[in-house]
């Protein structure tokens, strides 16, 4: 099967494309700029949603759904944000249709156009802000954690599966607060639970940082992100949180009685990930081979074949395995015992590869006789012989190791690429040569932010957290700067 994949050297979006169809994750749709997410792709996006609902749950937030259509004049309340928006809406005008008179199939009913155009959803912000002005009125009503798992459309001209589609699945968090300092705790809150999950779940380590005003989320006035490495040295956004003032709050009118019986204005988050990060896990961890999954997440973490002649060696076998699989079930394992016959072991080794399954388990007739059996891991394709006895434990072992490995992995070769440079010169090479994160110095300006990015593609990426100050001068203009900050080509 790995023949039927491009070579990463060779081209690396078609080799990300390769994974993505013949790993079984996603497919093409008949709509443009759309994707029909499979049963393994979406199963891989659940346990990531799981993991991701229950921690949202813990640091109090509350799940809700809101309208998918919202009306055109809502955008207009906040100038930022629907300037920000406008090119990527898709808008509904017509609620009918009728058969095409000359017998053509049917055509929009020309009498059923829509007082007001209703805009599909491309982020919530403006519906849920016009629907909290009825749910907030006393600082009793405060905080309100709600968060939405939903779908949104984005018109997305060039598009990649999982990476940039026009529609795709994500959470988005809103969150109202009665002070400006509880906001801003809660966006860094939400940042760090993004985090945790990338580094722990995922284990793709991420740099957190802040935007330039340039790269801001419309309508916010801070926005945060984590910064993930891809294996081409390219950079993605896995998460941002926005810390959004009183922007949304004064263009819906949304106020409060504080504590002193005053009107204000709430204060005011939101904060999301998407279906994009399926596409981050692909290119953070998988070979020419095929998807390597972290354990944590991966739909399936084991998987059984026997190896056998004849119905008796396989009833043999059949049994043994029947006593494992319950044991590793037991310890939370997610497990597939494969004994279909419509394909041959060395087969199903190969399409197991290719789909990541962490741990490969064959068990034979001599092996049963030995009371051993041949493990093979995914990340390392390191075989061993493991005792039968206690084996659920042993491979509960082997995961974590797996997890840990692939975070370690991904990690160095992140540290690898983080390159300080102090000249322009370097800098392009860099770029060019090396890739990653270039750490430089960026005299603040957003004309110079445009200038870099339209000479090398690349753009800042963010400015970390705790960034330590350091006097320097501007790669491009020469001008004083007070921190490097981390620019790269991205996705």
């Amino acid at each position: 099967m790995s023949k039927e994949i491009t070579a990463r050297s060779q081209d690396y979006a078609q080799w990300y494309n390769d994974l993505v169809l013949k790993g079984g994750l996603a497919d093409y749709s008949p709509v443009r700029g759309c994707m029909v997410i499979k049963p393994y792709g979406f199963s891989l996006w659940e346990n990531m949603r799981d993991v991701l609902d229950r921690m949202f749950k813990e640091t109090g937030h509350q799940n809700a759904y809101f309208p998918l259509l919202i009306p055109k004049s809502f955008f207009s309340k906040e100038a930022s944000h629907v300037d920000g928006f406008a090119k990527e809406c898709a808008v509904v005008t017509h609620y009918r249709l009728k058969n095409d008179p000359d017998g053509k199939g049917v055509v929009v009913d020309p009498e059923a156009k829509l007082e007001e155009e209703l805009i599909i959803r491309p982020t919530s912000e403006t519906i849920i802000w016009n629907t909290y002005k009825d749910w907030i009125q006393s600082y009793r009503d405060l905080p309100l954690l709600i968060n939405q798992w939903a779908n949104v459309l984005r018109w997305e001209m060039r598009t990649r599966l999982f990476l940039r589609t026009a529609e795709f699945l994500w959470q988005e968090g809103h969150t109202a607060h009665a002070t400006s300092e509880e906001a801003v705790e809660e966006t860094r809150r939400m940042l760090d639970v993004y985090a945790d999950f990338v580094e722990n779940y995922m284990a793709v380590p991420v740099i957190k940082g802040v935007k330039t005003p340039s790269e801001r989320f419309a309508g916010a006035v801070d926005t945060y992100c984590i910064e993930a490495l891809m294996s081409d040295g390219k950079a993605l956004q896995a998460g941002t949180s926005h810390f959004l003032g009183q922007n949304f709050a004064k263009a819906f009118d949304v106020q409060f009685s504080n504590k002193e019986n005053k009107l204000d204005y709430v204060w005011a988050t939101s904060w999301g990930v998407s279906t994009r990060l399926v596409g981050a896990l692909v290119m953070a961890h998988s070979d020419d081979d095929g998807l390597i999954l972290p354990p944590r997440i991966s739909p399936l973490q084991v998987v059984i074949v026997p190896i056998y002649k004849g119905n008796d060696q396989k009833s043999a076998i059949d049994g043994k395995v029947e006593v494992i699989v319950q044991e590793l079930k037991a310890a939370g394992i997610r497990v597939k015992y494969d004994d279909s016959d419509n394909a041959r072991p060395g087969w199903k080794f190969a399409e197991y590869e290719m789909k990541g399954v962490p741990v490969r388990i064959a068990i034979g007739a001599r092996d049963l006789e030995n009371n051993v059996a041949e493990v093979a891991r995914r990340d390392t394709k390191e075989k061993s012989s493991l005792s039968l006895d206690g084996i659920a434990g042993n491979i509960v072992k082997l995961l974590e190791e797996i997890q840990q490995h692939l975070y370690d992995k991904a990690l160095a070769f992140r540290k690898e690429h983080i390159t300080e440079v102090d000249t322009w010169e370097t800098f392009e090479k860099t770029l060019d040569e090396k890739g990653g994160f270039v750490s430089a110095h960026w005299d603040g300006t957003a004309e110079t932010e445009a200038a870099i990015k339209e000479r090398t593609k690349a753009t800042i990426r963010c400015i970390p957290l705790n960034n330590p100050q350091e006097a320097g001068t501007c790669i491009l203009t020469g001008k004083p700067s007070k921190e490097r900050v981390l620019f790269a080509r991205a996705y």
